[in-house]
């Protein structure tokens, strides 16, 4: 606040800062409250920051225990990015790594159920739900669900999206791992992209595998977790 006269800077908090100190402008009336700035700062910590760390966390477990598509992803990741820092229009070549990511998603998504309210009276197959129900998602018992994703449900298998996601199950909408509809994450392509950019430069700097010491303990403690951390063992890349 200190620093008004030089401008906040043009990362979010800043923008943000901007929006509320824009006292006797047009849109006075819209700008943010400082508690409304705390709160969107809260969001993208706890909800930014801990999702997306659990992704990359479980992404790295399954190809740890994947090695195939760790080389795999490597090739690509080579192939379009060099050793380079992967620009945004790399990482839109990036297709195998898309498709593991949102593998991950699926079986190891950081959100395990969404909470929504009724807005109307509504029936839900062959179950009516009164304006005001509560209603659990549980969308890990979804993304495991072989009436959906088929035999190979419990299986690590990235090639189910290479039609996207619309053909990846039965359903159009069978990934929830970001919501969909009007209450979707906010941040769900900036999550995205910032995870392929952590995978792809991990990938050209290091081979990397389980270490022994690892027990496959799965938590929920707000998001999913592995219950003692997860034990990786890194080995550089000669260049």
């Amino acid at each position: 606040m200190k620093s008004r006269d030089g401008g906040y800077g043009n990362d979010l908090l800043g923008l943000m800062l901007e929006t509320c100190m824009a006292a006797g402008k047009e849109n006075d009336n819209n700008r943010m409250t400082m508690d409304e700035i705390i709160d969107e700062c809260k969001t993208f910590f706890n909800a930014g920051h801990e999702t997306t760390s659990q992704l990359l966390t479980w992404t790295m477990f399954l190809l740890c225990t994947n090695q195939d598509w760790q080389e795999k992803l490597r090739k690509e990741v080579l192939q379009e990015c060099g050793m380079a820092v992967p620009a945004a229009d790399m990482l839109s070549k990036l297709k195998l790594v898309n498709m593991v990511l949102l593998e991950a998603l699926r079986m190891y998504g950081p959100v395990l159920q969404v909470l929504r309210k009724a807005s109307q009276d509504l029936e839900l197959g062959t179950i009516k739900l009164l304006k005001g129900t509560s209603i659990d998602i549980p969308i890990a018992i979804l993304h495991h669900d072989k009436e959906i994703w088929g035999p190979d449900a419990d299986k690590f298998n990235p090639l189910r999206f290479k039609n996207g996601l619309s053909k990846a199950a039965k359903h159009p909408n069978a990934l929830l791992s970001f919501s969909i509809g009007p209450r979707a994450c906010i941040g769900q392509n900036f999550a995205m992209l910032e995870a392929k950019t952590v995978i792809a430069m991990i990938l050209q700097r290091f081979t990397f595998s389980i270490s022994p010491s690892y027990v496959h303990e799965p938590m929920e403690k707000l998001t999913l977790q592995p219950k003692s951390g997860l034990q990786v063992i890194l080995r550089p890349i000669q260049v």
